[in-house]
């Protein structure tokens, strides 16, 4: 009789990698770098840097440096966080798109708000756009890749 217990328990612990190979690590998704990015405005261009972003929780920050050209007076740095759940990763990691929100916070301390859609190319990899909202009537759409950096 102590042989079946044993054998289930056997059976079990052969089993247990499989059951967890369909979890996330989220450990491998601790950071992503954002090469620097551009995008146009009115007689000029917006150069957005971002410091990589990383995670702690289910929030990516990162600090930012934003130059205008030729308007150099409205460069500005600040930081900014984005909110990204384990089921985000989850579906990122299986090639979903993800729809994503955050906040930034200028030196100045002016809000922006910002969106973004991040559609994966693989599981580490793939491209973004993201919305920052400078006013109520302006917003800055840059276009770019990410690359998570496990």
């Amino acid at each position: 009789m102590p042989r079946v217990p044993l054998l289930l328990l056997l059976l079990g612990l052969a089993l247990a990698p499989l059951a967890r190979a369909g979890e996330l690590d989220p450990s491998r998704y601790d950071k992503v770098d954002i090469p620097p990015v551009r995008t146009s405005i009115y007689i000029g261009r917006v150069t957005l840097t971002l410091a990589g972003l990383v995670r702690h929780h289910e929030t990516y920050t990162s600090a930012y440096s934003a130059k205008v050209f030729p308007y150099f007076f409205y460069n500005e740095q600040g930081h900014l966080s984005i909110t990204v759940t384990d089921e985000m990763l989850q579906r990122l990691a299986k090639g979903e798109t993800v729809q994503f929100q955050g906040s930034g916070l200028s030196s100045d301390g002016e809000e922006r708000h910002i969106e973004g859609k991040a559609v994966p190319v693989d599981a580490l990899s793939g491209h973004i756009k993201v919305r920052v909202f400078v006013s109520k009537h302006i917003q800055l759409i840059f276009n770019t890749t990410y690359r998570f950096h496990p």
